[in-house]
């Protein structure tokens, strides 16, 4: 019998979704990833990058990265920091994302892992042209 007069769990939080309006799936634990570094692309309190777009590293972006002033090649072994390398997924921030389509060099998107909060930065068909495979 379910208890209607008991109160909610206020812990249980409902799942984070994606752009495609699904339950949000892990980027990518190899390199761990994400702004909380659990690797899921969520967001939160503190993450003024909107680090929610999952996406594939090319050697193309990367280097893009790199002269746009974020180098994510290098390794930081004092921040758990392996540096990337084509074909690693990483969350990355919705508007160097944008950034890197418009300039023509953004990396594929894994549609299912990216946050529905990169839609209020880029928009949805903009995305699906660069997913990394069909939804």
């Amino acid at each position: 019998m379910i208890a209607f007069d008991r109160p909610l769990d206020a812990t249980r939080q409902p799942p984070e979704r994606n752009v495609l309006g699904g339950v949000l799936v892990a980027c990518s634990r190899d390199p761990l990833t994400g702004f909380f570094r659990d690797g899921c692309c969520r967001t939160g309190e503190g993450d003024v990058g909107v680090h929610t777009v999952c996406a594939v590293m090319t050697a193309d972006f990367l280097a893009f990265t790199v002269k746009a002033g974020n180098d994510l090649v290098t390794p930081h072994p004092q921040w758990g920091f392996p540096g990337l390398v084509a074909g690693d997924r990483w969350c990355l921030c919705a508007a160097r994302w944008l950034e890197a389509s418009e300039a023509g060099r953004a990396p594929p998107v894994v549609l299912e892992a990216t946050h529905e909060k990169t839609l209020s930065i880029v928009p949805l068909d903009l995305l699906k042209r660069h997913a990394a495979h069909p939804a």
